[in-house]
């Protein structure tokens, strides 16, 4: 149980499009306004986890449209939320939002995000410790990634408000968010190879 839990740990701090974007939201939008989408990345955590529990998620992604489909708009709401990073607070007004994409911005990034089903498939079906009693694995399972889940988001959106609460120069703060977004455009650029020499 140790082994999965520092392996929970580390493949859950290694940044991904939730973190990221969370650390994003921070700097831009600050704690509170934040707060909703990262509760929408919770939930979606959660309905990931209970898809590849299921079974669903391994019917679902064994169809290649399917997961070309996925892929797609995976990209797509990335270089979207990269966007809105970005031009937090800039001058233009077809991107200016006043606060972050709310609870079901959350859900959806982690709805179609690959990199939730591959650690929550790893997670689950890897690291055996209770094969004698499956439902208990599963259960503690369940609770361990969700204890070190929340820590974890809510540790990247304190690191990125703290980079808030500075009142860095406008300049500065831009900079900060472009940053970040190249950040999550650099997720993107990996998520799409890898989908690439796996095809």
């Amino acid at each position: 149980m140790l082994i999965f839990l520092l392996a929970v740990t580390l493949l859950m701090i290694t940044p991904g499009p939730g973190v990221l974007s969370t650390a994003g939201f921070g700097v831009a939008y600050g704690f509170r306004p934040s707060l909703r989408y990262v509760l929408g990345l919770f939930a979606g955590s959660n309905l990931v986890m209970l898809a590849v529990i299921t079974g669903v998620a391994a019917i679902v992604l064994s169809l290649p449209w399917l997961r070309a489909l996925l892929m797609a708009l995976s990209v797509g709401y990335l270089l979207y939320l990269a966007a809105r990073i970005a031009f937090a607070g800039a001058h233009l007004a077809f991107l200016q939002a006043h606060n972050p994409p709310g609870i079901l911005g959350g859900l959806m990034l982690q709805m179609i995000n690959p990199k939730a089903y591959v650690v929550n498939t790893s997670l689950i079906t890897g690291f055996s410790y209770a094969p004698a009693n499956l439902p208990f694995e599963i259960a503690t399972k369940v609770l361990i990634m969700n204890a070190v889940w929340i820590p974890v988001h809510l540790g990247w959106l304190y690191a990125g408000c703290r980079l808030h609460a500075l009142a860095l120069s406008p300049r500065r703060q831009r900079m900060i968010n472009i940053g970040m977004a190249c950040a999550m455009l650099a997720v993107v650029a990996l998520a799409v190879w890898t989908a690439a020499r796996a095809a």
